[in-house]
């Protein structure tokens, strides 16, 4: 059975949570909120990101913001304020009217961090070294987590995570490592890997998302399944690519019968659309995130 324990383990990490050290620059405006540019050091491995502080007084809800893949590598962090052609529109500025502060880091190799190699050499040697690639990202985000968590403005007990696509993959697994994120929302990624790799559809998918062993444990619907009974919403497009019937259907499975009764899972499924967030998905990831972030 999976535990968070397992799963740090799977991916080459202790598990402990590791102290990082943000500067943050001055701020600017962005519309009625703020917006600083900030530096993240987690032992010796420099990288830069964006925090957005709602106009008003706090303490406010936050959500870390995993950016996506999407084979664009110069786009990191700075998706949170520029967005990316599969959303509507930049979360950031939406998350701030609500009253949410939002952070985003750029992740290996994205980004501020394109020089640290191609994704593959960087995923190669990671796992030469019993370290997945994702393992890196998911340690680096919970740092983030940590550093919001303790920020003065910030409510810790109304911190969520967010994400698309590769961001999706990272928002779960982060909530299902660190039981203290109160809610999380994914998009166009929630599916089993296995039945994945019996068609071969696996190779959408970037080489840093390969866990070795993780199938011998479990599969992605019980990584999700780790987050209930919290808030949890998944997005989804009928004709998604990467989340087809067959690996979507055994993953929401699992999922729904480990929250039961409980209403905490959202399920949202575009059957006509691809691997893209329509308006009814924007719509209901903000009532989400309003409903258990926001005040």
């Amino acid at each position: 059975m999976l535990t968070p324990d397992l799963l740090w383990s799977l991916l080459g990490q202790s598990g402990a949570a590791q102290a990082a050290r943000v500067a943050l620059a001055p701020a600017v405006p962005l519309g009625p909120h703020r917006l600083h540019r900030l530096t993240m050091d987690l032992g010796g491995e420099v990288c830069e990101g964006v925090y957005i502080r709602p106009g008003g007084p706090g303490p406010h809800g936050a959500v870390v913001y995993c950016h996506a893949h999407g084979n664009r590598y110069a786009v990191g962090a700075v998706e949170l304020i520029e967005g990316r052609p599969a959303l509507q529109s930049p979360y950031g500025a939406a998350l701030a009217d609500l009253g949410i502060a939002s952070v985003a880091i750029d992740l290996a190799p994205f980004g501020g961090r394109q020089g640290e190699g191609p994704e593959s050499a960087l995923a190669k040697a990671a796992l030469w070294q019993g370290r997945p690639l994702i393992g890196q990202m998911l340690a680096e985000l919970r740092a983030l987590y940590g550093w919001l968590a303790a920020r003065p403005e910030i409510d810790a007990a109304r911190i969520g995570t967010l994400g698309l696509s590769m961001g999706a993959t990272l928002a779960y697994w982060l909530a299902a490592l660190e039981p203290r994120i109160a809610a999380c929302a994914h998009l166009c990624v929630l599916a089993d890997i296995a039945p994945l790799i019996a068609t071969g559809a696996h190779d959408l998918h970037g080489p840093y998302m390969s866990v070795p062993g993780l199938l011998a444990q479990g599969d992605m619907g019980d990584v999700a399944a780790l987050v209930a009974p919290r808030p949890q919403f998944v997005g989804l497009g009928g004709l998604d690519p990467l989340t087809p019937p067959l690996a979507r259907e055994p993953a929401l499975a699992r999922l729904r019968a480990a929250y039961g009764a409980d209403v905490g899972l959202v399920v949202h499924l575009s059957p006509d659309t691809g691997h893209v967030e329509t308006p009814a998905i924007r719509a209901a990831v903000l009532a989400f995130v309003a409903r258990h972030l926001g005040r």
